[in-house]
């Protein structure tokens, strides 16, 4: 006859190995939210960054379709009357806005500065006048973003 007491083994868990348990289990849940968290709070990031690109390149083409000279040699005092390059310079958005002074929906909580300096390019004694262009865009977010091009006097 078999002795039913010694020959089964104990069976189940023991309280100490279940707290461990749960203190692991615990632990490694709260990683995995506090990643969800992070995740889900900079999920609007990657808009807000390319909003700010596509309102950088958006000037940058409006400045650079622009002549190089003051045709015209007077001062503009609107955006709408702006013919050449150096008038942009100094410009500041409080959202962004058109070319025509309309503003965009949606994207009226993005700041706009524009600053235009000369800067002469090519080896010395063949040098070309020029402008640097920097367009900063700040975002809902407090990011900014700085677009900078050139253009020369061909």
């Amino acid at each position: 006859m078999k002795n039913l007491e010694g020959s089964k083994k104990d069976q189940g868990f023991t309280l100490i190995e279940l707290i461990v348990a749960m203190v692991v289990i615990s632990v490694a849940l709260v990683g995995v939210m506090s990643v969800m968290n992070y995740t889900t709070l900079h999920s609007a990031d990657p808009v807000l960054r390319h909003q700010a690109i596509a309102i950088a390149e958006a000037y940058m083409e409006e400045i650079s379709l622009q002549n190089f000279n003051d045709p015209d040699t007077d001062g503009e005092g609107s955006r709408l009357l702006y013919d050449d390059v150096d008038d942009y310079d100094g410009l500041a958005d409080d959202g962004a806005v058109d070319q025509n002074g309309h503003p965009i929906v949606g994207l009226d909580r993005y700041l706009v500065h524009v600053s235009v300096q000369p800067q002469n390019y090519g080896p010395a004694g063949l040098e070309v006048p020029g402008l640097r262009i920097d367009i900063t865009v700040t975002d809902p977010a407090g990011e900014s973003l700085l677009l900078t091009g050139y253009r020369a006097d061909y």
